[in-house]
């Protein structure tokens, strides 16, 4: 039987999703909290501690329920106590952080742009933002971390722009 080319209605494509399509942004994006990451903290501890009272009420020298068990319930609710640990509540967004940036470098900013990323073991939720000054082309450029959960700036770097723009 000789191989169609032709390409049937029915056929699955791969498309972009509809959160990242263009043609219909509709607004400025939000960055979804950090504070999120405390579901399934209580899950996981609820969980973990579910397991160890199993265990303490049934014993751990059974052929199902062993010491194993009881293992991995304490390890699942150390690891729920992380997740709730780590559920920092961002109280600023990246207008602000692009705003406390702007002050940190000492110049007048024009092109920015701010990335969230997580520092330190319990991933606390910080703003990078990368700036240039507003002449054309721009003289100085700045990289900027600024703490989302109270809004200091951790670190900041201003130098003149290194990059050849002719």
């Amino acid at each position: 039987m000789p191989q169609q080319n032709s390409t049937d209605a029915n056929e699955i494509r791969d498309q972009l999703p509809t959160d990242l399509n263009v043609s219909e942004f509709v607004g400025v994006y939000k960055f979804p909290d950090n504070s999120r990451r405390r579901i399934p903290g209580y899950i996981y501890l609820g969980l973990g501690v579910a397991i160890i009272v199993l265990v303490v009420v049934v014993g751990s020298d059974g052929p199902l329920i062993n010491s194993g068990v009881l293992t991995g319930g304490v390890v699942l609710s150390l690891f729920g106590l992380l997740c709730l640990t780590s559920g920092w509540r961002m109280t600023i967004d990246e207008q602000d952080a692009l705003s406390a940036a702007g002050e940190a470098v000492g110049f007048a900013v024009g092109h920015a742009s701010a990335q969230q990323v997580w520092r330190g073991f319990r991933s606390r939720p910080t703003w990078r933002v990368l700036c240039y000054s507003n002449e054309d082309p721009p003289m100085r450029r700045g990289l900027v971390l600024v703490d989302a959960v109270d809004g200091k700036v951790v670190e900041h770097l201003a130098q003149e722009n290194l990059e050849d723009w002719s």
